[in-house]
């Protein structure tokens, strides 16, 4: 399996602390199957400044860590970029860690407030679609608009957004109500990759399989494939090139 979200540089965000539990989460998951796994920091202006140059540097060290303990497992970086008008000129100035090219677009890892779907941010996703940018949209099912009206996705799905669920999610971890809306939007066929999101060793561990297990058995082995697989592949393996 490829896990395409997940907060394993350690210090720079509310994921793992520190160098050791990095590397207890990369060895969690590759334990659980996963081969390949972009690392995301949260990229959420003035909270944590993430961009491109301190996360490469932040990867460097991490690679080196895990070369040196043998952990097997390949890595890249990108970022989970929070929504905000300050995107455009980043974007224009190089500083956003996208995910990799693919059928000539690039993808974005893109976070919506928890809280709200904010107005006018499809203006913003607009705007990231004439600059050949997919927005893939992380967590819709923990989002509270959408979990109070599910069909408030509808036009972000229109534009030709992607989505990514949260594999506990699909567990009932965040609760019912969550792992209600995953299994509508997946029963609807508007997800496209399943990961992680993992920030801890206790709070949020980097599982995938048992949530595979979940979807290969309500909707085949197929769908399970292109999920855990076959689109994480597809968007990110330019980032391991």
């Amino acid at each position: 399996m490829i896990d395409i979200h997940a907060h394993v540089l350690p210090g720079i965000d509310d994921g793992a602390k520190d160098m050791d539990e990095a590397l207890a989460l990369l060895r969690l998951a590759v334990a659980d199957g996963v081969t390949r796994m972009v690392v995301t920091p949260h990229l959420h202006i003035g909270r944590f400044n993430n961009f491109n140059r301190n996360i490469s540097n932040e990867f460097d060290v991490l690679l080196q860590a895990v070369n040196e303990h043998n952990i097997n497992i390949e890595l890249a970086y990108a970022a989970e970029i929070r929504l905000d008008s300050e995107i455009i000129p980043l974007l224009s100035g190089d500083k956003l860690p996208l995910y990799g090219e693919y059928n000539n677009k690039r993808y974005m890892l893109l976070e919506l407030p928890h809280s709200h779907i904010p107005a006018g941010c499809d203006m913003l996703v607009k705007y990231l679609l004439r600059k050949n940018i997919i927005p893939v949209i992380a967590h819709p099912e923990r989002n509270r608009d959408l979990l109070k009206d599910p069909r408030k996705i509808a036009p972000f799905v229109r534009l030709g957004c992607w989505f990514q669920l949260t594999a506990s999610s699909i567990e009932g971890k965040f609760g019912d109500e969550c792992r209600s809306l995953a299994m509508q939007y997946l029963e609807q066929d508007i997800i496209h990759v399943v990961a992680s999101d993992t920030h801890s060793v206790k709070r949020r561990p980097p599982e995938l399989s048992r949530a595979k297990d979940i979807i290969t058995t309500a909707f085949g082995e197929p769908r399970a494939q292109a999920l855990f697989i076959d689109n994480p592949y597809n968007i990110t393996n330019t980032l391991f090139s």
